[in-house]
């Protein structure tokens, strides 16, 4: 019989202990992602949603950008005090993403800093999730330091179970959707086990999938429709609600309570780049 020393068998116990709790299962809780409140705003839409979001306890709400109107530096103050009201008395953290409503000069980049108490761009961790926000607020691709920020923001957060990427513009959608994965952005996402990459900016739900990651593009949350009111195409205003169970997740599209819409909730797997996809009945809740 071989004997091992009082050290390596506490060695050996340590790193079993190690193991089981990297695969042990992650904890179950919800966050919300909200969509654009701005953009041409509609009364009533945003304060309605965020009463739903509230009504549903989530663990934190990260939003895809454009929070005030914005686009006048001696008004923004203003602005970023009405919307504060509403997000006034919440119980749970709230992550700003920016968005070209929100910073279009210097003076509206430092407002951001000071409302949303992070910069524009920056990471936050919550139980086994691991959160990247990206600022494209000024443009429509992701600039050299930003893919800088992001690679660096992955690999010292490889290990993180479940990786998800916001940001206001959907810099990837004409890529994502013809089919082309070669974009540094799509390649740092797979390479480092990102599951979803969401944004917003457009005010249309919209989810594409490319090489196992799941793009989306979030309705309004308020910012007017742009194009129609047809709901089976993806315009409507809502928020979704995430449910995170160990490694995995499952988003649910809410639209908005009567009488500012119909209420109808499904499963974002139901919701295809052109709308909802056939036999939506399958995937309503």
């Amino acid at each position: 019989m071989v004997k091992r020393s009082p050290y390596a068998v506490s060695a050996i116990a340590t790193a079993i202990s190690v193991v089981l709790a990297a695969a042990a299962p992650q904890g179950s809780w919800s966050f919300a992602i909200v969509g654009d409140r701005t953009g041409e705003v509609h009364p009533g839409i945003y304060e309605r949603i965020w009463k739903e979001i509230e009504a549903e306890h989530p663990a934190l709400a990260v939003t895809v950008g454009d929070s005030i109107q914005g686009g006048h530096d001696e008004t923004a103050e203003a602005e970023w005090s009405e919307v504060e009201r509403i997000w006034r008395g919440r119980k749970f953290p709230l992550y700003l993403t920016p968005g070209n409503h929100d910073i279009w000069s210097a003076a509206s980049e430092r407002m951001f800093r000071e409302h949303a108490g992070h910069p524009p761009q920056y990471s936050f961790d919550y139980e086994q999730a691991h959160f990247t926000i990206l600022d494209n607020s000024g443009s429509d691709e992701l600039s050299k330091e930003t893919l800088e920020f992001l690679e660096s923001d992955l690999k010292a957060h490889a290990a993180a179970p479940v990786k998800l990427i916001f940001s206001h513009r959907p810099s990837w959608l004409m890529r994502v959707a013809l089919g082309n994965p070669e974009f540094p952005l799509h390649q740092m996402a797979k390479k480092y086990g990102v599951r979803y990459v969401i944004a917003g900016h457009v005010h249309q739900m919209i989810r594409l999938q490319l090489e196992g990651i799941t793009y989306v593009s979030m309705p309004s949350s308020g910012g007017q429709l742009r194009l129609s009111a047809a709901y089976e195409d993806g315009w409507f205003y809502a928020h979704e609600r995430v449910e995170v169970r160990g490694r995995e997740l499952e988003i649910r599209v809410e639209e908005v309570g009567a009488p500012l819409g119909h209420g109808r909730v499904t499963a974002l797997e139901a919701w295809g780049p052109a709308g909802l996809l056939q036999r939506p009945q399958a995937a309503v809740r």
